[in-house]
């Protein structure tokens, strides 16, 4: 089984319950997960952990720095251990395809910016935080889903993560991702087993 690091950015608290739900369900199928904050984790501790989930969220187009820099700080170790980005925005939850395409293009950006090369990489729907946003924003975020055609009701947040979808993706980077006691894999054998490379949505 599989010892595993999580680091998430959040800035409304969905991506932290994304983290911890990741954590949860890998724990529940035998493995160990740690789940830690970008703004608290500032390496990744080479032997320590057989993988690296990074979680993180779009605001304003971009993701938490705390996750770049956390990126950017352990280049060396996220390429040499098996890792999996997941990009949490309400973007991705949206059913036109320029939508997902913006989704798709802030988290291109941050893979260039960083130069990371992450094994897995997934577009997760986020959430309407309405009830933990300020006036300012709480007015804003209720405008753009007015505009496309989304849940306007802001006496409640409003989630749109596919839970089942993002189980499978999670379950799929610890079976095939995760190097075998026995022999370490090669990112070779990542792309072969399960087409990692591949980037979707949820």
């Amino acid at each position: 089984m599989a010892n595993l690091l999580i680091v998430y950015g959040t800035t409304e608290g969905h991506t932290r319950k994304v983290a911890e739900r990741i954590a949860g369900h890998l724990c529940d199928g035998g493995h160990t997960a740690a789940v830690v904050c970008a703004c608290a984790c500032r390496s990744v501790y080479h032997g320590r952990y057989d993988g690296v989930m990074v979680c993180a969220s779009v605001h304003r187009g971009r993701h938490q720095r705390s996750v770049a820099r956390f990126v950017s700080e352990n280049l060396h170790a996220l390429g040499r251990l098996p890792s999996a980005f997941f990009s949490v925005s309400l973007s991705a939850a949206g059913k036109e395809p320029r939508q997902q395409d913006d989704a798709k293009r802030c988290a291109d950006a941050f893979l260039r910016e960083t130069g990371w090369r992450p094994n897995m990489v997934r577009l997760v729907a986020g959430a309407l935080a309405y009830t933990r946003y300020g006036t300012v924003t709480r007015l804003m975020m209720k405008w753009i889903a007015w505009r496309e055609g989304g849940d306007t009701d802001t006496s409640r947040d409003h989630e749109y993560t596919d839970w089942d979808q993002l189980r499978r993706d999670e379950e799929l980077f610890a079976t095939h991702a995760v190097p075998a006691p026995s022999r370490p894999r090669t990112r070779g054998d990542l792309r072969r087993r399960g087409n990692l490379r591949m980037r979707g949505g949820t």
